[in-house]
């Protein structure tokens, strides 16, 4: 009896230091996420494509998470609201597009597409709830048909993804990435 219950005791402290241990070392695992590594990509407001794996699109870069799915296409960029609201525009038509706010540690805080703009156009205005009070004192006529995202996050990606049914798409696509415009407001 003694030997059975100095054995689960002699487990249960093993098991005590395992996962102390882990704590201890999760910061140094943790440091190169996906925010550091658009950081040494591009500075903030600047776009970066992520469909950069796929093999007609050259190789990926490391740390930067990668598009596998053949029929998407997507690019990032960063912000920072202290700078102000942060606005995402473009041109063009693809048949389908999704656009995610995510906060600087990777959780997904915001998320539309398409059928959620007018006329399908997109054109996202992201901003933390102060700035929002702000806005609503009055709404500058170029912000009219934005669709206003209230963020509660300082700094934060978006990731806008482009379906690409077919070949004969591709060129629309990748004019409708490129074009992709994320600034200060």
């Amino acid at each position: 009896m003694y030997r059975i219950l100095h054995i689960l005791l002699l487990g249960l402290f093993g098991a005590v230091i395992v996962h102390i241990a882990i704590l201890f070392l999760l910061p140094v695992y943790s440091e190169r996420d996906v925010w550091l590594a658009l950081s040494e990509k591009a500075d903030l407001y600047a776009t970066v494509r992520l469909d950069r794996g796929r093999s007609d699109a050259g190789p990926s870069e490391p740390g930067l998470p990668r598009i596998d799915n053949p029929f998407f296409r997507a690019a990032v960029c960063r912000f920072d609201l202290e700078d102000g609201m942060a606005r995402i525009t473009t041109e063009g038509r693809v048949p389908f597009w999704s656009l995610s706010v995510y906060d600087r540690d990777g959780l997904n805080v915001f998320s539309l597409n398409d059928r959620s703009a007018e006329q399908a156009k997109l054109d996202v205005v992201v901003l933390d709830p102060a700035q929002m009070l702000q806005l609503r004192k009055g709404l500058p006529g170029d912000l009219e048909h934005a669709v206003l995202v209230q963020a509660d996050v300082t700094e934060g990606m978006v990731l806008v993804r482009a379906f690409t049914p077919d070949e004969s798409w591709q060129r629309s696509v990748d004019a409708f990435l490129s074009g992709l415009r994320c600034s200060a407001y």
